[in-house]
């Protein structure tokens, strides 16, 4: 898209007041459908070669047995970020990080964390769908994948693959992760660090996150917690740039609902199929 960069400088942080003021089109005034997954409504129908983007959050993966990061009980109330998941807690502990992260990656190849309803949906929309369908996640799991789903970025990472700090090589990764590893490209000891985002670094492949949000008919945001950048800007982006039609799918509204012309809140694996079948019954 040339040099027109239309994030926010601020990249994985936290949503401020102060952050969210200069995204938030507060000019524009937009009715907002609230029902749940038994009601949804008729009246949208998207072309038939319209191209969707589906933004999804730790929400989706929470009925696979998953723990989210922001809700009351979630991760974040249990550990410090500052202690497992920046670049200077790397550095000054590295152990205390790839315990951290072993134990998440253990938790994610357990036999009951399995794809559920939601992500097996997203997947046949993407199979059915005439236009293209691409699906960015926030999660570092897999369960989209094993859902059935192939147009997908990963812009947080994965738990299951490491990157080299000092030559950037990144590989498959499984079992648990030390500094005694030695990276087999470049030789570095100690620098094998999990293919995850850290709070303070950039996203994942955002140059193709923004030529899909820029060519978008359909944008939907499906259990985030609306207030980390630059995903939480998204909607703002696709409303001024190609004025798609934004739709919220989450347990509950988030802060931005205002921001999106249909919102339909319960359970994922309630809300998503529904979605799902009302969008392919327009074919």
């Amino acid at each position: 898209m040339g040099d027109r960069q239309i994030f926010p400088v601020q990249t994985n942080k936290t949503l401020t007041d102060n952050l969210a003021t200069p995204l938030l089109p507060r000019y524009i005034k937009r009715s907002k459908t609230i029902l749940s997954a038994r009601t949804m409504p008729e009246s949208f129908s998207p072309e038939k070669n319209a191209s969707f983007v589906v933004l999804t959050g730790a929400g989706i993966s929470q009925e696979s047995g998953l723990e989210t990061f922001r809700d009351p009980d979630g991760i974040w109330s249990k550990v410090r970020i500052e202690d497992v998941a920046t670049p200077e807690a790397f550095a000054r502990n590295p152990d205390a990080v790839h315990s951290f992260y072993n134990m998440r990656r253990a938790r994610h190849k357990l036999a009951t964390a399995n794809p559920n309803a939601a992500h097996v949906a997203l997947a046949r929309l993407e199979t059915e769908w005439p236009g293209e369908v691409t699906i960015v996640t926030q999660n570092v799991d897999s369960l989209h994948e094993a859902g059935g789903s192939q147009n997908l970025i990963h812009m947080h990472g994965v738990h299951s693959m490491a990157r080299c700090t000092g030559c950037q090589h990144i590989v498959d990764w499984e079992g648990d992760m030390t500094t005694a590893h030695v990276c087999h490209v470049c030789g570095e000891p100690g620098g094998l660090r999990p293919h995850v985002v850290w709070f303070g670094e950039m996203p994942l492949e955002l140059d193709r996150i923004q030529a899909a949000l820029m060519d978008c008919d359909v944008f939907v945001s499906i259990g985030t917690s609306g207030n980390v950048y630059p995903a939480a800007g998204f909607v703002s982006i696709v409303q001024k740039t190609c004025r798609a039609h934004t739709v919220e799918l989450n347990l509950e509204p988030t802060l931005g609902a205002a921001n999106f012309d249909e919102g339909h809140y319960g359970p994922a694996t309630e809300v998503v199929p529904a979605f799902v079948t009302r969008i392919l019954g327009t074919l």
